[in-house]
Formats: structure tokens, sequence, C-alpha cells
């Protein structure tokens, strides 16, 4: 990995409080960093943008989808010079979809005290391990797409009890309370379906969100055919096919990601088990389609807002992806992770105008309230965050593989 140079005059950092003056240019780093020179000359300060996901490995097609809409937020800005003096950079870190390694991006992330905040992770369970850090550096933190309610509302939200844990912590991106019941209501009064085989992959995402869909589908009066666990990484499903076959379910619902389901639903059509796999945005991605071939047509998946695709808010980002060759899929959480990199960068005029002009010595601090505060119309949706650091963006969409695409099927909230 190539070093990237920068000339910062005057960088201050202790706990909590961050000082930025006038910095010189900084030069462009392929494999992590990128910046967006605004011209000209006179004073700038550089604000640079962490990004936290997993850009290798399992997971990394989405991954890279958020750490491309945010490079693409970040260019936006400085183009249109939203923040007079002042060019944003981002700084991308690959957490491999790791909770240690995502721990160590975000330690290493508040130790850089040009970084004001950061956008990721991708999964919940890497979350878990991050939020403590950022919060100890009073540092926002804003996910695209972590969905575990616990991360927000606490340990025992599902008991009705809701405390925040930290108020560093947002995301644009609706909980699973929502999508799993989404899912689990579709399944039963849409697909007719009466006999679920729910299978997850033990991780905080993934077995909570099936979790919430065993439960509603359940309470629904639909019966649950089985259970069972994978482990991340596995590739052989023969023993779990089996299990399916033998329980005679009429679907299987996935909680995980793509990189398992692609291939359990693969391994259960040549076994001749020909029922639906349905599974949460984890699972919705092109890798998919792509790695599953024809055994995933028919197959489900919910996913977070409104097909992005569909907005006419996002046709620029959409193009600018696709022109700019940009690797990973944008379609899952790109339009939320350039939302969350907005919201960062809306707070940082906030904070500016509140202060003359110039970037208070506490910037980190005072960007958790501007955060906190923001109201707008992102490319994906409005964006405006609820007491608990929750977008107030509630959404979700049913997607089904047609033609060997994911075609949406239906749109909504949930509301039960």
């Amino acid at each position: 990995m190539r070093t990237r140079s920068l000339l910062i005059l005057t960088s201050v950092l202790t706990t909590g409080a961050l000082t930025l003056t006038a910095c010189g240019s900084r030069s462009n780093d392929s494999k992590g960093s990128d910046s967006s020179s605004s011209g000209g000359g006179g004073s700038n300060t550089t604000v640079v943008i962490g990004v936290d996901a997993p850009l290798t490995g399992q997971n990394s097609a989405t991954g890279l989808g958020i750490q491309y809409g945010v490079k693409i937020a970040v260019d936006d800005a400085n183009a249109k010079h939203l923040v007079p003096g002042v060019t944003f950079a981002t700084k991308a870190l690959d957490d491999k979809a790791q909770p240690a390694t995502g721990q160590q991006n975000a330690t290493a992330l508040v130790q850089e005290s040009d970084v004001i905040a950061a956008v990721g992770p991708l999964n919940s369970g890497v979350a878990q391990s991050m939020q403590q850090v950022f919060n100890s550096a009073n540092m926002v933190e804003i996910s695209p797409s972590n969905t575990n309610p616990a991360l927000t509302q606490g340990k025992d939200w599902a008991s009705g009890t809701k405390t925040r844990p930290f108020k560093t912590y947002f995301r644009t991106a609706t909980t699973d309370a929502n999508q799993g019941n989404f899912a689990a209501d579709y399944a039963y009064n849409s697909l007719k379906k009466k006999n679920a085989f729910v299978v997850d992959d033990k991780q905080t995402y993934g077995a909570g969100l099936a979790g919430i869909f065993k439960g509603k589908f359940a309470s629904l009066g639909g019966k649950i055919a089985g259970t069972d666990h994978v482990n991340t990484g596995d590739t052989d499903y023969s023993t779990l096919v089996t299990k399916i076959k033998n329980s005679h379910a009429d679907m299987v619902y996935y909680g995980g990601q793509y990189d398992e389901s692609e291939l359990i639903t693969k391994q259960l059509k040549a076994a001749g088990v020909h029922i639906p796999l349905m599974g949460g945005d984890g699972m919705y991605s092109d890798t998919y389609i792509k790695t599953a071939g024809q055994a995933a047509e028919g197959d489900l998946a919910t996913s977070v807002g409104v097909p992005v695709d569909t907005l006419p808010a996002a046709k620029d980002f959409i193009n600018t992806y696709k022109s700019k060759g940009y690797p990973g899929d944008y379609g899952t959480y790109g339009g939320y992770s350039y939302d969350a990199a907005t919201a960062i960068i809306n707070g940082v005029k906030a904070i500016m105008d509140a202060n003359g002009g110039k970037l208070p010595t506490d910037a980190r601090a005072k960007l958790v309230d501007a955060v906190q505060k923001a109201d707008f119309d992102g490319i994906a949706g409005h964006v405006s965050f609820d007491q608990y650091g929750d977008t107030t963006n509630k959404q979700l969409t049913v997607y089904q593989v047609k033609n060997g695409k994911w075609t949406a099927v239906k749109t909504g909230t949930y509301n039960g």
C-alpha cells in the first residue's frame, strides 16, 4: 500500500477534540484514500471522512459499494464547493468483515487528527466492536447498512425497554425489527408459504434477522419446519440440504450474507429441492445471482429503502458510479452511503457557519449534535434521525429473481 503525503500546518487531537487549520495538498492513494482538489489558491482545510467496510474477500461486493458511494458524495461536495474553504477527502479501511479488524480500523481512524467522522461498517457484528471506540473519541459513525436493533436501542429492545448505547452512532438503514417482520408478512400472506425452514450464520446480523422472521412467521400461523446454523465460509451444505429436504418445507429463510446463501440455494436446487430461498439485505447483491446462476431464479430478498434506480434524485449518482467504472454493487447500500456522507458534510458546514466560517476546536463533538439534527432529502430518501440514532425512513422492498435479475415485487413499510 502506497503512503499518502499530507501536509497539515496545525493539527492537534485530544479525546473528543479536533483542531484543523490550513492544510496543503493531498496525493491520491488508490488503495484507500481519495481526494478531489477544490482548485484555486488560498487557505484550505482538508477534512477526511473515514470509511470502514469489507473491501476484499467475503461481503466485498457490498462493501465496495459503500466505499464508492462515499467517494462520489465527497467528490460532489468538492466540485460544488458545498463548504467554502474545505476540501473533503476519504480514507477507506478494509475490515474483511471481521470484528477485531473493524475495531483496529476504528482505533486508527480516531487517532488521525484530520478524520472528523466515519461511514460504516457493513456488518452489525463489526459495528459492535467499533461503537465504543468512536464514542470515546466523540466521533460520528454512520452506518448505511447495519440493521441489528440492539446497536441503537440496546440489548433489551425486544422487551420494549429501549436505551441508546452510544450517542455517536447513527444509521441510514432501517432495522431488522422492521425488515424481518416485513419479510415474514410477505412470505405468509403474499407467497402463501406455510412451512419455513430457518437457517442463520450465527453472526449478529444473520441470527438476529432470522430470529425476528421466525417469530413473526409463527405468529401469523406459519409452521417452522426446522432450524439450523452454518458457519461463514462454509462451502459444503449437503447435510443442511438433506435436513431441508426431509422437513418438507415449502421455503427456506436464511439470515446472513450472500456468500453462503448463493451456495445453499445452488446445492438445494441441485438436490431436486425446488423451493424458494429468502433472505435479507445481506443477500441482495448481483453477486448472489452470478454465483447461483439458474438456481437463484425465484429466490427473494428484502432490502432497505426503495430501489435506487427508480429514484430521480439518484440518477446522477448511478451515472457517475457506472461511468467511473467503480467496482462493487451500488444498488444495495451505495445510495445510503452517499446520504450518510452528505449528513456529515452538511454537519461540517453547520458547525463552521456557527463558528464564523472556521472549523471549531471541538469539531468532532459539535458534529455529533449537528448530525443528530440532520433533516434533508437525500438521493435514497429523506434523511433524519430519531432519539436512538435510527433513520426515520422505514421504507423496505422485497425483490425476487426473475429472468436473472433482482426485480422489485413490493415496496412499503412494516406496520404490525
